[in-house]
C-alpha cells in the first residue's frame, strides 16, 4: 500500500511562498500519478496542480494558480513538491495529496474527479492578508 506524508504547510502574508512537499513510500514516483487538492471552509474541494507519469509527466494546474505555483517530482527521493508563489488569502485551506499507480483515465480526468488511490493526511496552509 503507498503511503503519502505530507509536509510543508504553514502561515504566510498575502504574496509570500510555500513549498509543499509530499513523499511516498510502497511505490515508484515515476510512474505514479499526483495531484494536489485544497479545502477552505465552505467551500468544495479543488484539485489544485497534478502531475501525471512519465519521464517529465505532464502537468495540471487549476486557472486560480496557474503561473504561481509549479509542481514537480523528485524521484530519487520519491516526493513530489508544489511551489506556492505570490500567495493569496483565497489560496488559504487544507492542502492534501494524491497518489494513483497512473492515473489510466488521464491527468484531467483524475483531478477533476478527485480519482485517485491514495490519499495523504494534509496540511494547513493559511494566507494572511
Amino acid at each position: 500500500q503507498v503511503q503519502l506524508v505530507t509536509s510543508g504547510g504553514g502561515s504566510v502574508q498575502a504574496g509570500g511562498s510555500l513549498r509543499l512537499s509530499c513523499a511516498a513510500s510502497g511505490y515508484t514516483y515515476s510512474r505514479i500519478c499526483v495531484g494536489w487538492f485544497r479545502q477552505a471552509p465552505g467551500k468544495e474541494r479543488e484539485g489544485v496542480a497534478g502531475i501525471g507519469p512519465g519521464a517529465g509527466g505532464s502537468t495540471y494546474y487549476a486557472d486560480s494558480v496557474e503561473g504561481r505555483f509549479t509542481i514537480s517530482r523528485d524521484n530519487y527521493k520519491n516526493t513530489v513538491s508544489l511551489q506556492m508563489n505570490s500567495l493569496k488569502p483565497e489560496d488559504t485551506g487544507m492542502y492534501h495529496c494524491a497518489a494513483d499507480p497512473i492515473c489510466a483515465r488521464g491527468l484531467w480526468y483524475s483531478m477533476m474527479k478527485a480519482d485517485f488511490s491514495y490519499w495523504g493526511q494534509g496540511t494547513q496552509v493559511t494566507v494572511s492578508s
